[in-house]
This record gives structure tokens, sequence and C-alpha cells, in this order.
């Protein structure tokens, strides 16, 4: 239960006396806008189900025992030298376009900072672990199937090169949820989540509703500081330029990146995006077969808006509202000019994605030519019903792969002069890392896929008795694919 519930939403916030959020460890900096303390629920259970081998080596916590991994990250005793207590974020957001004032973490809180193997500062975030003074008459829970989503989603999407949130531990809780959108009662889980910023737009709107100008000032330094420190200004109103300047380029290339995994975010409100361009916050994703842009992941998504081929048009209105919050520093005319910049990148970083999915290099010198070849791809494969996973998997290298897509289960869509045309520019381009084709995975005659049936095929046997096996062998062929395109930079 929250430590505190006298929050008021007329407020625009409470002086806390104690360390800041925004700054380092080490400063004893007093107040802050940004956060509420609360406290973790108590939990009949705590049942280990997964933990990040990979990543908790990134960050020092590798050597800890399955006892003090328990202890930290579903009792939430705090991290030797870190947050003293869990801190519930505020912020606003648009959902679906419809501005709401009363948001905030509703059932999770920021419980520490840590710096990974590069310096930089990454978070652990929760979900599903208690009520919090923004929980809206939720139970502040989170099932754990939605937790077994949000790992399947995040380990699949982080193999196909998309900057996605780490799903850092889920431990089941043992109590019994009721749900309306799934069969209940249902089992419930607390989750973890490793990422490198907690800092949403719906952070600046929230300040910038209640016309915090100095806060939106000071929360534009921290992001440069932490997060942006090639950016440059002698001011505030220089400042907040060139951050937002870096959003929109990692924006764009998160919107990209998720065309090109064929991945559908399902709820692109201004409050489930962050100011590092990093993918989080999965509830209704899915992924689609087909390169179909009306494709929806959300049942609630009667008009479409945040369809597959929607999602940039999304991102760029959700980037001019965080403009319109630094607008409270910098005129909106020279905002507006930043976003002028935010299609290019979009293309750009198609042709990179798209590029780097089928293992070749584009040449830079062929702008237009890369991005006209990328349109095509995508209108041929929804004209033929191409399954994107499996072109990409039976293309890639490029011409290094023509014999082994001869072989393909689809080898009959590689045919026609509009996939000759297409086949012949490929083959044109150079393979990057052509060792990559000798893995293990590419002997396979179908990828790797994380379609809505599969997922529920693999929830089917936990939910039904308790068997783990499926859902280790996804994770085991996720690997494989991950290994074999060596997309992860991150």
């Amino acid at each position: 239960m929250p430590v505190s519930s006298s929050y008021n939403p007329h407020t625009p916030y409470r002086s806390l006396p104690d360390r800041d959020v925004l700054v380092d460890k080490d400063d004893e900096s007093e107040g802050a806008p940004f956060f509420d303390p609360v406290a973790a629920a108590n939990f009949p259970k705590h049942i280990l189900r997964f933990r990040n081998i990979r990543h908790d080596k990134t960050v020092g916590l590798d050597t800890l025992t399955e006892q003090e991994w328990l202890d930290h990250f579903s009792r939430f005793d705090p991290l030797p030298d870190n947050l003293p207590y869990p801190h519930c974020m505020r912020y606003h957001g648009h959902q679906f376009r419809h501005y709401n004032p009363g948001l905030g973490d509703g059932r999770g809180f920021l419980f520490g900072q840590l710096r990974d193997q590069k310096g930089r500062l990454l978070d652990l975030g929760t979900k599903g672990s208690g009520e919090t003074p923004y929980s809206r008459a939720g139970d502040g829970r989170l099932t754990l199937k939605g937790a077994v989503r949000e790992i399947l989603a995040t380990e699949m999407l982080e193999a196909l090169g998309v900057n996605t949130s780490k799903t850092f531990s889920v431990i089941e809780t043992g109590e019994a949820l009721q749900r309306s959108d799934e069969p209940s009662p249902t089992r419930s889980a607390v989750m973890v989540r490793l990422n490198h910023s907690h800092i949403r737009f719906g952070t600046f709107q929230m300040l910038a509703a209640y016309d915090e100008v100095a806060s939106i000032e000071r929360l534009v330094g921290y992001c440069i500081k932490h997060f942006y420190p090639g950016v440059k200004g002698d001011n505030p109103q220089a400042c907040a330029i060139g951050l937002f300047d870096a959003v929109i380029e990692n924006a764009a290339r998160l919107a990209a990146s998720w065309m090109a995994a064929g991945f559908v975010h399902g709820v692109l409100n201004t409050d489930n995006m962050n100011i590092t361009g990093e993918s989080f916050d999965y509830g209704p994703w899915r992924f689609t077969e087909f390169a179909d842009p009306e494709f929806t992941a959300a049942y609630f998504d009667q008009q479409g808006l945040y369809a597959y081929g929607r999602q940039a048009d999304s991102v760029g209105w959700n980037l001019s509202q965080l403009g319109s919050a630094l607008a409270k520093i910098v005129p909106a005319e020279r905002l507006s000019q930043s976003m002028q910049a935010y299609p290019g990148h979009y293309t750009s970083a198609m042709v990179d994605g798209f590029f780097a999915r089928l293992g070749v290099r584009a040449n830079p010198s062929n702008a237009d030519e890369n991005a006209e070849f990328i349109m095509d791809l995508l209108r041929w494969m929804r004209l033929e019903n191409v399954p994107i996973e499996q072109l990409f998997f039976d293309w890639f290298g490029g011409a290094l792969s023509s014999v082994r897509a001869k072989a393909s289960p689809i080898a009959a869509k590689y045919q026609g002069d509009d996939w000759l045309a297409l086949e012949t520019f490929l083959k044109a381009q150079e393979p990057v890392r052509p060792e990559r084709l000798s893995h293990s995975y590419f002997s396979q005659h179908k990828p790797c896929t994380m379609l809505i049936d599969e997922v529920e095929h693999i929830w089917s046997f936990i939910d039904e008795s308790d068997d783990w096996s499926v859902f280790e062998a996804k994770l085991q062929n996720i690997a494989a694919m991950r290994e074999a395109l060596g997309l992860v930079d991150r």
C-alpha cells in the first residue's frame, strides 16, 4: 500500500525531504515534483519464474543468490547504496489522443538505478508491485500471463534489433486476480524491467500543465547529462532544442524498427513513450504475420489508430505533444522546425532497419533507390500475402541465399516480374558479415516467429499444467535467432 495517500490531483506536487531521483546518488538535493514515495505490496508467495541471466551481468547483479534475488525483486528490499524506497513516478499523457491528467505509475514504481558496463545509467522499474496513489481503483497487480507475454515480447524484439526494455525478473506471487480480458481467477506475478529511462513524454506534459518551467529546464538538463551527453547548449532554450532534436531522431528509429520487426505496440499513448526512444510497457502487443498496414494489436482500438501502418504517424503526433510541453521554454516555431526532420529520419531508419533484417548493406549514394526498394518490397509482400519473417529468413544475406530461398516453403512466391525486379536489386547489395549464414539457425526451413496463436499456445501449457517447457523451448529458439542475426548491440 502507498506510504502516503494524500495525493491531490489539483496540487502540482508536494516537496519531499529526501534525495531527488533526478540527480546523482551522491547529490542530496531536496524536493522533487517527479514522484511519490510508495511501498510494495506484501505477496503471499515468491516463486522465481524468470531471471535475465544475460542482463543481470550488465548491472553487476549476477552474483545475487536466488534468495537475495527474491528479497530485492519481490519483497523489494532496497539495493545497497541505492534508492531508499520505491519512487512512484508522476506523469500525464494523451491516451488515444485524449489528454488525461490523472495518470502516473498505477501498478509500478522506480525501484533502483544502476550503471552498466558502459557507464550508462539504467533503471529498474516494476509492474504489478501493488497499489499507488495513481491506481485509479485498480488492484496494482499484474497477471502471470501478462508477465509471460512481456518476456516473450522483449526477448523477441531484442533479437530483431529493436531498442527495447529488458524483462529482468518475473516472480509469481500466489494471488488470484479477477480480470475482464482473460479467464479468472488468474495467477499473479510481479515483474521488474531494465531500461535506460523512466522519463516519459508524459512527464514533460505534466510539468507543462502545471506551468513548472524551472522543473522542465531541470529535467532537460538531467536527460542531456545522462542520456544525451553529446547535446550542447549554453542556455535552457538551446539545451531543450538539442534534446528535442535527439529525441526526434531516436523516436523515428524506434518507429522504423517496429516496422522492420512486423511489430504492433498496441497502445502508443504519450505516457508509453520515453525520452530515450526505447520501446517498453507491453500490453496488447502483437506481431503481424503479413505486411498489413491495418493490422491492430488492441481489441479496443476500433479506429485502428495504432495499426501497423500508422505507427510512424502516431509517434510523430506524440513527438508534437512533447514539443508542446517544451514550448514553455522554446518558441513553438523553432520546435516546429525540428519536427520537419522527422520524416527524413524515419525514411533513413526504415532503410537501415530493413537492410539490416536482410543482412545487406545499403549503398548511401542510392538513398532514394534504397527507400523506394523498401516501399516496393512492403507493397509486394502485402499484395502477395508473404509472411514477413519468412521473407527476411529466406533472403538473409541477399545473393548468398538464392539457393536457400528456392527451398523455402513459400518458394513459389518468388516468381513474377514484380518479385524479379526486387530480387535483382537485392542481389546487387553487398552482404554484411556473411559468416552469420553458417549458424545452424539458417539450416531450418522456417524462422522463429511470435504470432498470437503461438503466445496463447505457450500460455496454455503454463496455465493448465504449470508446464514451462514450451515457454523455455521458445526462449531457446529466440536465443538461436538472436545469435544468428547478430543485431543486438545494446
